[in-house]
């Protein structure tokens, strides 16, 4: 039997909750998943049962060689302050930066993967005026270069995997783990913010269950209203790269689903948007966040005709928290 696949997950300046919707894999469960993947998992701060003696000794380990490592996970962004000297985030029982202990372990790891938005491009900690001076692995917001510099390459010959969303998916972090344990992740799998394409190829847009609301340009008005939060409040579908609509999490939730805009998690800086997120900032009334791959003149006069050709139905349910007008049935074809 060949060697498992290892995994190391540490965490830095995060809330936990990639973890937390990691734990919510189904069809299968995450430990089914790793089984059938042959993925070990060597250490996580909120499943492993080691003692922090133990947990340190096998850091030195690895950081001698004497462990092979197959996968760093970093959960949470790189805390560098104050003065770059890391000190605001030690890793207890070391009396050293964890921001030292990542780098040194990325250099074993033959491959590092940056968990969640604030490990990827600093997220949430590196927000306002970032006094915990926060960045991601190998970005600082939309940069290249955060805590390993831009041209960093693993063992593995790939940069620092971005699995980013805020939270992750749990399949996107499986997905993109059994893709590296069997060989199938190159660089060409990667966008160009390193995050893996099997999620970015696709737009939240996708498997909207409020798409008929937005061809028609019906738009909600309030939260609790049924119609395409794009023009109003402040959705980000149109524009952000992942399957939330298409891959829900635990078969049925996404952030629209459950009645919220897209933030367009998956992207650096969506945390300062520069406006509320549940406002849609317009310029002589066109909304700014127009899809990003379709001219906005084009746009403009397609969204008029819509909005001309828009069945009372949908201006009716656009602005209500249910359906108050179902679809017609249409008896004129033998209908009964």
């Amino acid at each position: 039997m060949s060697e498992r696949f290892s995994v190391l997950w540490l965490q830095s300046g995060g809330c936990g909750g990639c973890s937390m919707s990691l734990l919510n894999a189904e069809s299968p469960d995450l430990y089914t998943t790793l089984e059938l993947a042959g993925i070990e998992l060597l250490w996580h701060p909120s499943l492993s049962e080691a003692s922090n003696d133990d947990f340190i000794a096998l850091l030195d380990r690895i950081r001698r060689g004497e462990q092979a490592l197959d996968a760093l996970c970093l959960e949470g962004s790189v805390m560098r302050g104050p003065n770059g000297s890391g000190r605001f985030h030690m890793l207890a029982g070391t009396g050293r930066p964890m921001m030292e202990w990542i780098r040194d372990l990325a250099e074993k790891a033959r491959y590092t993967l940056a968990i969640g938005t604030c490990a990827a491009y600093g997220g949430i900690p590196m927000a306002s005026e970032n006094p915990g001076e926060a960045c991601g692995l190998q970005y600082e917001g939309g940069n290249a270069g955060g805590l390993l510099n831009a041209r960093w390459l693993s063992p593995g010959g790939l940069p620092v995997v971005n699995v980013a969303g805020c939270p992750t998916h749990p399949d996107w972090v499986t997905d993109t783990l059994m893709q590296l344990a069997m060989g199938e992740l190159s660089e060409a799998e990667l966008d160009e913010l390193r995050r893996p394409r099997s999620y970015t190829n696709h737009l939240v847009h996708h498997g909207c269950t409020r798409n008929e609301f937005y061809e028609f340009k019906a738009s909600a008005e309030q939260a609790s209203d049924q119609g395409c939060m794009m023009e109003h409040l402040g959705c980000l579908g149109t524009q952000a790269h992942a399957d939330c609509n298409r891959r829900p999490w635990n078969g049925e939730g996404s952030c629209i689903r459950g009645g919220f805009a897209c933030i367009n998690c998956t992207a650096p800086a969506f945390e300062e948007p520069g406006h509320p997120f549940t406002e849609t900032p317009k310029i002589a009334g066109i909304p700014i966040g127009l899809p990003t791959d379709m001219p906005k003149a084009w746009f403009v006069a397609l969204a008029s005709l819509s909005k001309a050709a828009t069945p009372q139905r949908l201006r009716d349910n656009a602005v209500a928290d249910h359906i108050v007008v179902p679809p017609n049935t249409d008896r004129r074809k033998g209908g009964k």
